[in-house]
């Protein structure tokens, strides 16, 4: 009795003892680093970086015009085409053909928008469809915008039908590729489910095989708008009597070539533009679905 009541206050003290001993010092963790932010001139860099090529080119263009190392009969300095573009402007001319080849590009690219979804969607929905349409698809394709001019100028004489048919078939042609690849890209295994849940054929395309498909089916559309434009302006340097296309071929024949690098400008201009606005709808749609 003695004993355990010796060792009794000993085992406590020992108890408090050690539990008033500092705990061990634990090594902290390394703090993860912190998100650099995005200062305000660096992003005013990453805006200008695109234009350091374009700056360039037009530094060489006055300097090169300036010192004389470019023939004004080849190259006119920058000035020259300035005031030719401001002439266009102010008379009018510019905003005529401007908006003759906005019109015939619009209307072409609408046709063969809507031939390139109904052909792609055919193919994609159907086995039988793509063995049957891909392989002379693929063939006809081939052929440039030019090669089929003198082909369908037999057909249709040299009126607008000619632009608009020629517009629309090179904007068919990336429109149905890339709604091919969007309906076939959906995974089998949600139209497993789909069929598990009784969806009609009608319901599993709406619903299963569509959404999957509005990413890619865009960027055709964006591809099939720039190669609209593209083939826009080679048409009406074959066959028109207006149009920026005319315009560049007009300067041509009458050696002014300050009018042809205005066309030429005006033509880069708007492509740009159109392409930015066609980049920034196609990121807003990829990022609601």
């Amino acid at each position: 009795m003695g004993v355990e009541q010796t060792f009794v206050p000993l085992l406590t003290g020992g108890a408090l003892a050690a539990s008033s001993l500092p705990a061990p010092a634990v090594p902290a963790a390394p703090a993860a680093p912190a998100a650099v932010p995005r200062t305000a001139a660096r992003l005013r860099g990453d805006a200008l970086l695109p234009w350091l090529l374009p700056a360039a080119l037009l530094g060489l263009w006055f300097l090169g015009a300036a010192q004389g190392w470019i023939s004004p009969q080849v190259l006119p300095p920058p000035q020259f085409v300035w005031e030719t573009l401001r002439d266009l402007a102010t008379s009018g001319d510019l905003w005529l053909h401007v908006s003759a080849s906005l019109q015939r590009v619009l209307v072409g690219f609408a046709a063969g928008a809507l031939l390139g979804l109904a052909l792609g969607s055919a193919m994609g929905l159907s086995r039988n469809a793509e063995a049957y349409l891909l392989p002379s698809f693929n063939a006809l394709v081939q052929i440039p915008v030019l090669g089929w001019l003198p082909f369908v100028l037999l057909l249709v004489g040299i009126g607008e039908p000619l632009k608009y048919i020629l517009i629309a078939k090179a904007a068919l042609v990336p429109v149905a590729l890339n709604t091919l690849q969007g309906f076939r890209q959906t995974p089998l295994s949600l139209r497993e489910v789909g069929r598990v849940y009784g969806y009609t054929p009608r319901q599993q395309v709406l619903e299963i095989v569509l959404p999957h498909a509005v990413p890619t089916l865009f960027t055709g559309l964006r591809l099939g708008f720039t190669k609209a434009w593209l083939s826009l302006v080679v048409v009406e340097l074959v066959a028109s009597s207006e149009g920026l296309g005319y315009l560049i071929v007009y300067g041509r024949q009458l050696f002014q070539l300050d009018q042809v690098m205005a066309a030429v400008i005006v033509v880069g201009a708007i492509g740009y533009a159109i392409d930015r606005v066609l980049d920034w709808a196609e990121r807003r749609v990829k990022g609601t679905t």
